[in-house]
């Protein structure tokens, strides 16, 4: 359970916390009853958007959503005393879930509670979609943003969203918005608490998922430099919503040129281009929208010199939000390596940002983003003057060139029983380190990010 589905779970308890309280207090078939049940039933198509099984623990006086304690479940408290008397420790609802059957299920439970009438059942019956009993609970592996492995499931989970956005849009003609807020901001959670780690997991290289990897890519990197300037709250959560989208036109690209493994002919690029307007037309129709994602997506192929597309507009000036995206929409694009294309190491990747003069791209933007970013940025495997290789553990914003790294394998080429940390920035004259070139770390059989 990561940070997207952590708020998607607070909201389902309080659904149900509501759903169920209603139940106690109206007679059946209130519009207050029907109302909280739709609620609770949109809360669980979010969750099942994720999982195809959402399962309510209760341990002791905690209530765990999946594999996940919730810190906001007050709410349902009363609830958590009369279910442990009734044995019920474990709800598991399964995807399909229709609302007759939720509607069911809370008049069961609510009869449960109220036991203290003869009539009243003493178990729950059976449902299609709903599963009752006890819970059983291994040691739950205790992790926090600070810690890799959650890092990692809060950009997997942001990855497996990013398709079921994506799949909205080609069918319904509209992205869920809904889904793709949540999502923004456990991901805007994560780069508050832990941006190095966050920013190191957007090097993973998924040939096969390049198109949900660079929504989500883009996104980080957009809300990473926003930061950097100060932005904060419900603007870095735009920011990074108008990055998620910024390519969504690309569902009405046709699949034949989306996916073609060759480099485009014009007629096909002349096609390509077409995202950027059909992007924006999607999301000025897409409710609950920001005004800023429409400008995002027509604009992130516009130039500050006038160049780009589409063709024949001109800007006097670019949004920031724009500028932002269009740094790392390129960065995370000539860094993928794909099937007409072969990565490009930062250093080259930096270089484009900085052509025709400095025109096209703001400088000052790019400068900084080379400071976000680093020449090697983080989770990098790099090799040193000394012949020795590491992985890169922080960028040093006063010379890109010259990060924190972890030194893993000795001149050699053999394995450290022991790491060990060294500042590059601090380098003496007896051993003036500094870093040859990017590694291949499946050629040392490592995953550097288990590493920082």
């Amino acid at each position: 359970m990561t940070a997207p589905r952590a708020q998607l779970a607070d909201e389902l308890l309080r659904r149900l916390a509501a759903a169920l309280k209603s139940g106690q207090l109206y007679s059946p078939g209130h519009p207050i009853i029907a109302r909280n049940i739709e609620g609770l039933s949109t809360a669980l198509q979010l969750l099942h958007g994720l999982n195809p099984t959402v399962v309510i623990g209760i341990i002791g006086d905690e209530v765990v959503v999946d594999d996940m304690p919730i810190a906001k479940a007050d709410a349902v408290g009363p609830l958590i005393h009369r279910l442990q008397l009734s044995g019920v420790e474990r709800i598991a609802i399964n995807r399909g879930v229709t609302r007759e059957e939720i509607s069911a299920f809370l008049d069961a439970v609510t009869a449960l509670e109220s036991r203290g009438n003869q009539e009243a059942p003493t178990t729950l019956p059976e449902f299609a979609h709903i599963r009752v009993g006890r819970i059983t609970i291994e040691q739950r592996p205790e992790g926090s943003l600070a810690d890799m492995s959650a890092i990692k499931g809060v950009y997997n989970d942001a990855v497996s969203v990013a398709t079921s956005i994506w799949e909205s849009a080609s069918t319904e003609g509209m992205p869920d918005a809904a889904m793709a807020g949540t999502m923004v901001d456990g991901l805007a959670q994560a780069v508050a608490q832990n941006r190095t780690a966050l920013l190191a997991l957007t090097t993973l290289k998924n040939y096969d998922n390049y198109t949900f990897t660079h929504m989500v890519n883009v996104s980080i990197l957009t809300m990473g430099q926003a930061r950097g300037l100060g932005i904060d709250g419900p603007l870095l959560r735009e920011f990074g919503l108008a990055a998620l989208m910024h390519d969504i036109g690309k569902v009405r690209t046709p699949l034949e040129i989306l996916n073609k493994p060759d480099k485009l002919t014009d007629a096909e690029f002349t096609i390509m281009k077409r995202h950027t307007i059909e992007g924006a037309e999607i999301l000025r129709k897409t409710p609950d929208i920001p005004t800023l994602a429409p400008v995002v997506a027509f604009e992130h192929h516009l130039r500050l010199d006038g160049t780009g597309y589409p063709h024949g507009v001109t800007r006097p000036s670019l949004n920031v939000g724009t500028m932002l995206c269009s740094i790392a929409d390129v960065y995370d694009a000539m860094r993928s390596q794909r099937k007409y294309q072969q990565a490009f190491p930062t250093d080259r990747i930096l270089e484009v940002l900085k052509r025709s003069d400095g025109k096209q791209f703001d400088q000052h933007l790019v400068r900084r983003f080379a400071q976000l970013v680093g020449i090697y940025p983080v989770g990098n495997l790099v090799k040193l003057s000394s012949g020795e290789v590491a992985v890169v553990l922080k960028v040093y914003a006063p010379d890109p060139h010259r990060p924190q790294v972890r030194v893993v394998f000795d001149r050699e080429g053999a394995r450290l029983p022991i790491a060990y940390d060294m500042n590059l920035w601090e380098a003496s004259e007896d051993r003036p380190l500094s870093i040859v070139a990017p590694l291949d770390p499946a050629s040392y059989q490592i995953d550097p990010l288990t590493l920082i």
